[in-house]
């Protein structure tokens, strides 16, 4: 790995940001509360030169435990052949008792997981009640169709273990009491738990340098990756305890990459200077012609705009047409009736008004 000669870790650097660290958390107790709050999570966040390509989840062994023994574990375990679910529960349990492992608080199968837990309200119940989860391997691909989206919010998804491993003890520990990092393709900002607030500055120095060595080793990049490093708590300002130095960036130049450092930089740019300058005193005297001047550049005046034509009149004929009322056209089928026609109707209507009554 290339990151690894570059990362160098101050480890007096690191124990006085931790004091400073504890110091504060102290101050803060006395202010708030009468005792120091020991569940207060110490975190390492890293901050990357690129966004990485892939995601990435690094676990890291740490020397010294960072949970407490208070803390509440459930194990999610397979179904077990021809048992029922509380059958499948104290089987493990024996288990587990005779192999050495007493932290874990509770196990469910992954039948009751899938019948009792299926609400959402019964999700959010199992989720509060515990503080860290894991889950057999042979069920864990399993689990997020039925644990929800929570968990991965709050990072409390299960974390896999190999049941049938022959120190299953030793295993479970590593799990509980180590960390795990997970490198996102999303941001450059990556965060992992290192410590608690009861631990001392011994220890917590101790799991700093532990986590940085693992992360530097299991990063999969071939350049330079980590670009700072910062010590913070829940409540707390960052404070930087690893700042990368600008080494390993490059300069092209004619498509190739050099690396070169400020001095070299401008003895280059002197040599090139002086180049220059020679080669614009033998274009002088072979030619023996001064060089021509360039001459400004004069604004263009914009053209007045063009004058609008006039439209030409219509005529008067097609205004007098256009105006005049078109003649109704007359009723196919009927003729208008004549003038005598309209007389003979007259007078006979006349006649008749005129004849006396027959008695």
């Amino acid at each position: 790995m290339a990151e690894g000669a570059e990362v160098v870790l101050d480890r007096s650097q690191a124990k006085k940001a931790v004091q400073a660290l504890q110091a504060f958390l102290k101050t803060k107790s006395t202010s708030d509360s009468l005792f120091l709050d020991e569940t207060q999570q110490i975190s390492l966040l890293f901050t990357l030169w690129k966004v990485p390509k892939k995601a990435q989840s690094i676990r890291i062994p740490l020397p010294h435990g960072q949970r407490l023994d208070t803390d509440d574990i459930c194990l999610f375990t397979r179904d077990e052949p021809k048992m029922t679910s509380e059958q499948t529960q104290r089987f493990y349990k024996k288990m587990l008792e005779e192999k050495g492992v007493k932290n874990i608080t509770e196990i469910i199968p992954y039948k009751v997981l899938r019948t009792e837990y299926k609400p959402f309200e019964a999700k959010r119940r199992l989720l509060g009640n515990f503080d860290l989860f894991l889950s057999d391997d042979r069920v864990r691909r399993l689990l997020p169709s039925h644990i929800g989206k929570h968990f991965y919010q709050r990072k409390k998804e299960p974390l896999s273990v190999n049941l049938q491993s022959k120190n299953l003890a030793r295993d479970i520990q590593r799990v509980i009491q180590g960390t795990s990092l997970k490198v996102t393709n999303r941001g450059c900002c990556c965060m992992a738990r290192v410590a608690n607030a009861s631990m001392s500055a011994d220890e917590v120095t101790d799991n700093i340098e532990a986590t940085v060595q693992t992360v530097v080793a299991k990063l999969r990049t071939k350049e330079p990756l980590i670009k700072l490093i910062h010590l913070k708590s829940e409540t707390s300002v960052a404070l930087p305890i690893y700042t990368s130095d600008l080494k390993h960036i490059s300069l092209v130049e004619g498509g190739q990459e050099q690396t070169k450092t400020p001095k070299k930089q401008q003895a280059a740019g002197k040599k090139k200077a002086k180049q220059l300058k020679a080669e614009a005193t033998e274009k002088t005297e072979t030619t023996g012609e001064e060089e021509e001047e360039i001459p400004q550049l004069v604004p263009i005046a914009t053209p007045s705009k063009k004058p609008k034509l006039a439209k030409p009149a219509k005529k008067k004929k097609k205004q007098q047409l256009e105006k005049a009322p078109k003649p109704a056209a007359a009723k196919k089928g009927k003729k208008s009736p004549n003038k005598l026609t309209k007389k003979a109707t007259k007078t006979d209507s006349k006649v008749k008004r005129k004849m006396p009554k027959v008695k």
